[in-house]
């Protein structure tokens, strides 16, 4: 495979809204559409396929990527197209090759269909700010647009740490450092701890990955930094649970107690196949620290009781748990019934809680196009 032709299918994955682009040995290629891997009718990846992608990939990172190599995460951009999050690994000896497509231009609040409080939240000054889901669920995206709500409103100076950079920043009214792990530092902890001694208003961090990042971002989130990040958790209480189960036992109640008073929000992410069923739409968590939550998070036997203070919080603090975000999805027609109760947390409470709404809203047309029909469609450029 030559470089014209990789960069056909990856142009055409990102113009046709793929997520994510797999190239592996003995399969064609795939692209995924709304969670789902759909195949290109386009050949059978041979060995000598994957391995050509691999290298043309490869080629401007820097050697010790590549030499030796075991796996390699690094970003690739075709100018004027888009940008690529890529893993290249190895199985018996073959090339597996996987690329999460990023847009070139970073999408806005009202484009992600994100809730109103979470502009109010990346409007924070100082504390720290968590981002969560499962991979592909658009943590980063909300990040990106985070950072560039705050580059086009504040004055500040921002500095990020990535693995590898995704979304590309131009300075606004904030100026922007964006570095990367294996290229231009050597990890996420000696980064953040280089980054408080230049002179940053916010910080960003790709993802809380070992205790030593997390240590160094709540010292940052305590020295009046605003500090964003990602972790890889299903809602509020497990990201609370997974953060304090970095350290060992008997630092867990000091822990508590510097995420109780530095922890500002968290903002947790599921993606929902619209009612159409030709996108997805994000359902979101969202908490803000108050004084009874402080108290939880500080108290591991209260632990249970966030997500009830969440629902309590909706109109004061603009909070809102899972299960009332997919209730609102469904009361605007957005997602449909079986998605609603699919993807409830709590199945019995939402249940109750469509018995007291009533009438069921009707349902929207259908599309007739199914997302397979883009086989055809992208056969038809080759």
């Amino acid at each position: 495979m030559d470089k014209e032709t990789l960069h056909r299918l990856l142009t055409l994955g990102f113009k046709k809204g793929a997520s994510d682009i797999h190239f592996q040995v003995g399969y064609l290629p795939l692209y995924r559409f709304n969670g789902e891997l759909i195949e290109l009718k386009y050949k059978v990846l041979s060995g000598e396929d994957t391995e050509a992608i691999a290298k043309m990939l490869m080629e401007d990172a820097p050697k010790e990527f590549t030499d030796p190599f075991n796996e390699v995460d690094l970003a690739y951009e075709i100018p004027g197209e888009g940008r690529f999050r890529v893993n290249i690994s190895r199985q018996r000896r073959l090339y597996n090759i996987v690329l999460r497509v990023i847009p070139l231009q970073v999408r806005t609040f009202e484009e992600l269909n994100l809730p109103n409080t979470v502009p109010d939240i990346a409007n924070l000054r100082r504390g720290l700010i968590l981002v969560t889901g499962p991979t592909g669920m658009g943590k980063s995206t909300t990040l990106a647009a985070m950072i560039n709500d705050i580059n086009k409103t504040r004055r500040t100076k921002i500095v990020t740490i990535e693995d590898p950079v995704e979304f590309v920043f131009r300075h606004d009214r904030s100026i922007i450092t964006q570095r990367e792990i294996g290229t231009d530092t050597e990890g996420f902890p000696s980064a953040l701890r280089a980054a408080l001694r230049q002179d940053p208003d916010v910080i960003m961090v790709g993802e809380m990955r070992d205790v030593e990042t997390v240590d160094t971002a709540l010292k940052a989130a305590e020295t009046g930094h605003l500090v964003l990040s990602s972790i890889h958790t299903n809602d509020v209480a497990k990201t609370i649970g997974r953060i304090i189960a970095f350290f060992p036992p008997e630092e867990q109640q000091t822990v508590r107690i510097r995420l109780a008073d530095n922890l500002m929000s968290i903002v947790s992410l599921r993606l929902l196949l619209n009612k159409r069923g030709t996108g997805r739409i994000p359902t979101v968590e969202i908490m803000r620290t108050t004084r009874s939550i402080q108290e939880c998070i500080k108290d591991p036997s209260r632990a249970a009781e966030i997500t009830d203070f969440i629902a309590k919080g909706r109109h004061d603090h603009g909070m809102q748990t899972f299960d009332q975000h997919i209730m609102d999805l469904y009361r605007a027609n957005k997602i449909s019934l079986q998605t609603a109760r699919s993807a409830a947390t709590n199945l019995a409470d939402f249940e109750t809680a469509l018995t007291l709404e009533g009438e069921v809203p009707p349902e929207a047309p259908t599309e007739s196009e199914d997302v397979t029909v883009l086989d055809d469609e992208i056969t038809d450029r080759f």
